[in-house]
């Protein structure tokens, strides 16, 4: 083997088991699921004992606020698994344990198009609460926030045309 050979092997080694250094910021994510968490429970604790006078709009909202909680923890997860899978290593989880169906089926084209259409969903919520208490919000802001939306939608749409044109 050429010095040249050992040279590129060598930096090849380095550049492939440099994928490791994800490994911790995907340990990271699984912190930001439990703070998530946290915060879950808290809007909850602050929630119930409040129901009973609530109005059906400010329920709403609340349960909106849950709900979109609920999603960002969700595709943290997503983006947490597949990314490791797919950048770091296979999960290795034994044959009777209890294992996810989607588990390794997301590669990165895919895991895009989740986050892309997650994002849009939250941006929907927050849409949402938004017309649902739209005499506090003045026009100019409202007019930003659907251009805001409209811009994710349309940025998904056209990703996910790009990934379908790419795949055929």
């Amino acid at each position: 083997m050429s010095l040249k050979e050992k040279i590129e092997h060598s930096l090849e080694r380095i550049l492939y088991g440099s994928r490791w250094i994800l490994a911790p910021v995907y340990v990271g994510m699984s912190l930001v699921v439990a703070a998530l968490f946290i915060k879950f429970f808290q809007e909850l604790y602050h929630f119930l004992p409040h129901l009973l006078e609530m109005n059906e709009t400010d329920l709403i909202l609340k349960v909106l606020a849950l709900i979109d909680l609920t999603m960002v923890g969700s595709l943290i997860v997503i983006v947490m698994f597949s990314g490791y899978e797919n950048f770091v290593s296979r999960l290795d989880i034994a044959e009777d344990a209890e294992k996810l169906d989607w588990l390794g089926t997301h590669d990165y084209g895919s895991l895009k198009m989740k986050i892309a259409s997650t994002i849009v969903a939250i941006s929907s919520i927050h849409l949402l609460k938004i017309f649902m208490k739209i005499e506090d919000t003045h026009n100019d802001k409202i007019l930003w926030y659907v251009a805001v939306h409209l811009t994710l939608v349309v940025s998904a749409l056209l990703m996910s045309v790009q990934d379908k044109m790419s795949k055929h």
